[in-house]
């Protein structure tokens, strides 16, 4: 998989978006990477989600200060769900394997190949959330099913609380 990895990298990974379209009253699909709908999703005491952020790089995205200067994180917002923070790392997860669903199948079925993961940008000081769980969560899936399911949020939490150690 010598592309692979950055192929499955959270900044590049593109998540199928469906935004309401207010004046047309109807949803468009948008491509958005993982990181900006992450970052746009968080919900705090004092303000957010922060949507604007879907329409910047991902780097500004991670680095706007409302994320810092909000209170604490309550939350995150989703297609009309509202996901816990608890399990911790379930709704970064959820949002990996939509993502992953638009790899085509036996490109991302090459990963079955690996038994270990890296993330080499994972801080475990600064975040929970790393690729390499992810991924080894999509691994899992084709395991078990031959590919990576179109799970809802409610069947994606039970999934989670199943399989994977929080």
């Amino acid at each position: 998989m010598p592309d692979g990895g950055v192929k499955l990298s959270d900044i590049r990974f593109l998540v199928r978006h469906y935004p309401m379209d207010e004046s047309l009253c109807e949803l468009k699909t948008e491509e958005k990477t993982l990181e900006n709908i992450f970052q746009s999703s968080k919900v705090f005491e004092n303000g957010g989600p922060y949507r604007d952020l879907l329409n910047v790089s991902p780097k500004e995205a991670k680095r706007d200060q409302r994320l810092k200067s909000s209170g604490n994180l309550k939350g995150f917002e989703y297609d009309n769900y509202l996901w816990a923070l608890n399990p911790k790392t379930c709704f970064y997860d959820y949002l990996y394997c939509k993502a992953a669903r638009n790899i085509e199948a036996n490109e991302l079925k090459q990963i079955c190949n690996y038994e270990y993961f890296t993330d080499i940008e994972f801080n475990p000081a600064k975040s929970i959330n790393t690729q390499a769980r992810s991924v080894a969560i999509v691994k899992l899936m084709l395991q078990l099913w031959g590919e990576v399911l179109d799970l809802s949020p409610e069947q994606f939490l039970k999934f989670h609380s199943r399989f994977v150690i929080s």
